[in-house]
């Protein structure tokens, strides 16, 4: 059933959080980008919430939820679910504020993670590592709030979260030199796309504000398109900033009011893009981070001329995914390739498929053969990254004329998923 609310920030309200989190809150610059100024002729312009203290705007709402508990709250400390930015923003300013958290984390959550939260809560936190799932987590943390009549912080269905992560659209008009015709921002729960558009409805109505999901988990743009909050049976985490199930109540009946558009991007664009900023700009950026700037390619008409600001929202990003990255950049851009090929029981049939099948740029980045001695051809899984996805049909038919070619895997997401 659906609990809907009318609830819509106030600008009262959110210049009120824009005070309360002044001394812990970075004024994070507006910066024109002049690499995708020139490729979509547009002005560009980046607000680098990456440059946070805690290296995303979750600070905001979590200060502006905490700051605001009576004594008796504060007495009681405050619980959180989150293997992320916000479990960050929570241990941050519980230290600010001296007051107790405990914050629940999935078990198999990255030490790396683990420590940030740490380091940044000291001994004003404490962290407990439950269950395989965020669900799990989740489960346990709202069973310590109400057993202990503990204050549990909501990573975005909370009016003062909302208003808190609100103030980044205050920010960004006293920034601004210009009228700006478009805001690109992520969307995971919907906390910063409702409180950034309700600012902009009343200072600068004719902002388009365009949400962005990952492709892999559209809960926004299907709980609009249902005209209810919708929970998705199965998500995409890959880009974990950003991919939930289902939106807040609040949050929803905000942005179904208040969003120009909700638009999807694939997860291997956002991996472009990670790739791209880091190469060419020295930025680095988490998945979430990246998805407000890989949305530009899909409105690249429309933005010309036009005055752009990409929200960067987050740069927690976990080194050790690189390689998974990289492979999904590869796939998107259709340069990675995975096949079944048919090698012939015979000497020199490897040297034959490299020397006259493989073109002179390509490169076989994955190898797996299993010789069956009692079979004319023995089958192995190779992997072909391209210098160009022209080059792929040439491939194939090579394969096929000489009887090499077996079975194409990338189409196949039953098979493929273990190799990617």
């Amino acid at each position: 059933m659906s609990t809907e609310t009318t609830y819509f920030p106030s600008l009262e309200n959110i210049k009120q959080a824009a005070a309360n989190i002044k001394k812990v809150s970075a004024i994070t610059p507006l910066s024109p980008s002049l690499r995708y100024s020139k490729q979509f002729q547009a002005n560009i312009m980046l607000k680098r919430e990456d440059l946070q203290q805690v290296r995303s705007y979750k600070i905001r709402g979590a200060y502006n939820k905490i700051s605001s508990l009576t004594l008796e709250q504060s007495k009681n400390g405050v619980v959180c679910a989150s293997a992320g930015n916000h479990a960050q923003g929570v241990a941050l300013s519980c230290k600010l504020l001296k007051i107790h958290g405990t914050i629940f984390m999935p078990a198999p959550t990255p030490k790396q993670k683990v420590e940030q939260v740490k380091m940044f809560g000291e001994d004003f936190i404490e962290i407990k590592l439950i269950g395989d799932t965020f669900d799990d987590a989740n489960a346990a943390a709202t069973k310590e709030c109400n057993e202990k009549q503990k204050t549990f912080i909501h990573p975005f269905n909370d009016p003062k979260v909302i208003e808190g992560q609100g103030t980044i659209g205050l920010e960004i008009l006293e920034q601004a030199t210009q009228p700006i015709d478009y805001v690109f921002l992520a969307v995971g729960g919907g906390g910063l796309a409702s409180g950034l558009s309700s600012v902009f409805k009343k200072l600068s109505p004719n902002t388009k504000i365009i949400g962005v999901e990952p492709e892999g988990a559209p809960s926004m743009k299907t709980s609009i398109k249902n005209n209810k909050n919708t929970e998705l049976d199965y998500i995409d985490k890959f880009i974990d900033g950003a991919a939930v199930k289902r939106v807040g109540d609040l949050t929803f009946s905000i942005c179904k009011e208040n969003l120009h558009n909700m638009i999807t991007v694939p997860e291997g664009k956002v991996c472009e893009t990670i790739l791209e900023l880091y190469n060419k700009d020295a930025i680095v950026v988490e998945p979430a981070g990246a998805l407000s700037i890989s949305a530009l390619d899909f409105y690249a008409e429309e933005i010309r001329g036009k005055n752009v600001v990409c929200i960067v929202s987050g740069s927690n990003n976990d080194i050790t995914r690189t390689p998974e990255i990289k492979e999904r950049a590869l796939l998107y851009a259709n340069l990675k390739h995975y096949f079944i090929v048919k090698f012939p029981q015979r000497a020199g049939a490897l040297r034959e498929f490299v020397v006259d099948i493989l073109g002179p740029e390509d490169d076989i980045t994955f190898f797996e053969y299993a010789k069956k001695t009692n079979r004319e051809n023995g089958s192995a899984v190779v992997g072909i990254q391209l210098k160009a996805s022209k080059d792929l049909e040439p491939l194939i038919s090579k394969m096929k004329s000489r009887n090499f070619y077996g079975d194409y895997l990338n189409n196949k997401p039953d098979l493929f998923q273990f190799l990617v």
